[in-house]
């Protein structure tokens, strides 16, 4: 159900999920334990943000002096570009703040800033967030917020669902450092598999159990997925980071069996006293799970797409993708039916295809 309300979610163009302040602590912590300077003299762009419901802005701004910022900006969406059928109402901060403009308050985005202490308490924190109208909607396509995207070292933030693929390139063409919520399904897009395969993004440290909860304004039926009817957060099990800052977890070996091993004692009833299969159109083994990739064999091996969650760069090279919606895409060749990898003359699943930098 979980994974269902997502892509109706994208579908119907429902972008109103908001992130829990842990677990946005939690992925920065990753970076922060691996390289304590990483965000220190840096100018962060949260995008699509909005300051007065989602944390992100609230944890950069909490924790400005801690990770030593430049500067954070935080732009939002206009109220008028949202679903009517959310109806938001304009909060108490906006309508009592001298700044508020009645007429553009529907129709403009807002843009925050926060660079030094302006209340005098010798601090800089939330309490000193800076606010405008901006000149637009707060699209992050628009001229303004593109020059903002240009001005910043890094982009941090939960982007529309329904325009994740248009979010990525216009963060990825920069080649700005960047941590981004997004659907694992993504990874299998023609846009997003290469920067997978040539090291130019990755998975981030992740939510907790692989769960990851979000708040919401709506209830409506394709965001059903209600977990704790106390909380209202909805729930989600395809949702992960995406990243090209470097965390300790992407470094990790993954300890492994040798082949003969997997054969005598693996757990798996398809892997164990049976071996692996090759492909009938691919020189490769098939690796049904990826806790049962030999660590001795050489050769080129396809695992499920969800390797990419244990993937190591010292430890592996990947190769390609192959499925049946993208046709043998990013470097496998050719002789990959166009409908994807075979077994036995039966359809898998994707498959990613990987070798061993160094086989034990």
């Amino acid at each position: 159900m979980a994974n269902e309300n997502l892509g109706a979610a994208r579908k119907a163009k429902f972008d109103e999920f908001y992130t829990q302040y842990k677990d946005i602590e939690k992925e920065m912590n990753a970076y922060l334990d691996y390289d304590k300077d990483v965000f220190r003299d840096k100018t962060i762009l949260l995008p699509c943000d909005d300051p007065e419901w989602s944390n992100f802005t609230k944890y950069f701004a909490q924790n400005f002096e801690r990770l030593g910022l430049k500067k954070l900006i935080s732009t939002s969406y206009a109220p008028d570009s949202k679903p009517k059928e959310l109806d938001l109402q304009l909060s108490l901060f906006e309508t009592q703040n001298p700044k508020f403009d009645k007429m553009k308050a529907r129709s403009s985005g807002k843009i925050y800033t926060l660079t030094r202490d302006t209340t005098g308490d010798k601090k800089t924190n939330v309490e000193d967030l800076e606010w405008e109208y901006l000149d637009g909607d707060g699209d992050f396509r628009s001229a303004e917020v593109t020059a903002l995207r240009d001005e910043a070292d890094v982009i941090i933030t939960n982007p529309p669902f329904s325009l994740f693929r248009e979010f990525l390139e216009w963060t990825t063409s920069t080649k700005k450092s960047f941590v981004i919520i997004g659907s694992t399904n993504a990874i299998t897009y023609r846009e997003v598999f290469p920067l997978f395969k040539e090291n130019k993004m990755w998975f981030g440290n992740g939510f907790t159990a692989g769960n990851a909860y979000f708040a919401s304004p709506s209830t409506r039926e394709y965001a059903a997925g209600v977990a704790d009817s106390n909380t209202g957060l909805i729930k989600f099990r395809n949702v992960v980071w995406l990243t090209n800052l470097d965390h300790g977890r992407r470094h990790d070996e993954l300890t492994l069996m040798t082949e003969a091993d997997n054969i005598k004692f693996s757990k798996h009833k398809t892997v164990k006293g049976i071996g692996y299969p090759t492909f009938d159109n691919y020189e490769a083994i098939e690796i049904p799970f990826t806790d049962a990739i030999p660590s001795d064999y050489s050769g080129v091996m396809g695992v499920p797409i969800s390797f990419l969650s244990k993937y190591n760069p010292d430890q592996f090279e990947i190769l390609g993708l192959a499925a049946g919606n993208i046709r043998g895409l990013a470097g496998i060749p050719s002789k990959i039916n166009k409908d994807g990898p075979y077994v036995g003359g039966k359809l898998k699943y994707g498959r990613i295809f990987i070798k061993h930098k160094k086989a034990k």
